[in-house]
C-alpha cells in the first residue's frame, strides 16, 4: 500500500505514488509592458532570467498592441528552470498603464516587480529592490532611482524639471517616478486607483492611500535596439494635464484614522 500523504494524510487514489515535482507559486512576478520592441525581448528575459535565477519566479510581457514581431519573439522563449514566461496581448495600444495593469492583474505571486522593455533598466537590480521591499513591509513600495541617467541631455532636462515640479505639488518625496523599475506588494497596487497614465503617479498614489514610498538607487543604461516611443513635447503636454487630474484626486479623498476598538477589550 502506497505511503499517505505528508501533507493531507491521504493515500493517493488507485495506488498511484504521490504527484512530484514544485507545488508552491511563483515568490515574485515581473511585469514587462511592450510595444514594438522585439530586439529587446530575448536579451531582456535572459537577464532577468539569470537575475532571479534560483528563485521560483514568473515573467508577464503585457504586448500592448505592437505591430512588430514582438509576440512571436516571446513565444520564442521556452520556460525556464525556475518558471515561465506568459504573454498576455492587448488587441489594440491602449498605453503603458493599461499594460502595467493587465499584467499585474494576470501576475500570480505576492511581490510585482515592474521595468520598461526597451532594455535600460538593469533586472540584476531586481533582487536589492525586492530584499528592500520585504525589509519595509507590504505597504511599501521600493521605487527605482536612476542616479545616472544614459539619455539625451534634453532627455535628462525636462526630466528633471518635471520631477521637480511633481515633487513641490504632489509632495510624493520622490525624486524619478519616471524609472519603471519598482518593487512592491500585488495587493498594494490592486488597492490603488487605475486610469491611463497612473503608472507616472504610483509613489503618490502609494502615498495617497497611505502607504510609504522608498527610493533606491539603480543603473540605468543606453538603448541600444528599437527606438523610443515617447517624445519630449508629448511627454510635457499630457503629463500637464495628469498632473492637474492627480492634484483633484488628492484633495478629493481624505484617509480614514481608525481608533481603537474600545469593544475589543485588552
Amino acid at each position: 500500500m502506497p505511503p499517505p500523504d505528508p501533507l493531507s494524510g491521504a493515500r493517493p487514489a488507485g495506488g498511484a505514488p504521490p504527484a512530484t515535482g514544485p507545488a508552491i507559486g511563483p515568490a515574485i512576478s515581473v511585469v514587462v509592458p511592450v510595444r514594438n520592441e522585439a530586439p529587446n525581448v530575448g536579451p531582456l528575459i535572459a537577464e532577468i532570467a539569470a537575475a532571479l535565477a534560483g528563485t521560483p519566479h514568473e515573467i508577464l510581457y503585457v504586448d500592448d498592441g505592437s505591430t512588430d514581431g514582438t509576440a512571436a519573439a516571446v513565444r520564442g522563449i521556452p520556460a525556464g528552470p525556475d518558471g515561465p514566461v506568459r504573454l498576455l496581448r492587448h488587441a489594440a495600444s491602449c498605453g503603458q498603464s493599461a499594460a502595467v495593469v493587465t499584467g499585474i492583474r494576470a501576475a500570480r505571486a505576492p511581490w510585482i516587480a515592474t521595468l520598461d522593455g526597451d532594455g535600460q533598466n538593469d533586472p540584476a537590480d531586481i533582487p536589492r529592490l525586492w530584499a528592500r521591499a520585504r525589509a519595509e513591509g507590504e505597504d511599501a513600495l521600493v521605487a527605482g532611482w536612476r542616479t545616472t541617467r544614459r539619455d539625451s541631455w534634453t532627455k535628462r532636462r525636462t526630466s528633471r524639471i518635471a520631477n521637480r515640479v511633481r515633487a513641490r505639488l504632489l509632495g510624493d518625496a520622490t525624486p524619478d517616478t519616471g524609472c519603471g523599475l519598482k518593487v512592491f506588494p500585488r495587493d498594494l497596487f490592486l488597492a490603488l486607483p487605475h486610469f491611463d497614465h497612473m503608472h507616472r503617479f504610483l509613489p503618490a498614489l502609494v502615498i495617497r492611500g497611505g502607504g510609504r514610498v522608498v527610493s533606491e538607487p539603480v543603473g540605468h543604461r543606453p538603448r541600444t535596439r528599437g527606438v523610443s516611443k515617447y517624445g519630449t513635447l508629448d511627454r510635457l503636454a499630457v503629463g500637464l494635464v495628469d498632473l492637474l487630474g492627480m492634484m483633484w484626486l488628492q484633495r478629493r479623498w481624505k484617509r480614514p484614522r481608525l481608533l481603537p476598538d474600545d469593544a475589543a477589550g485588552p
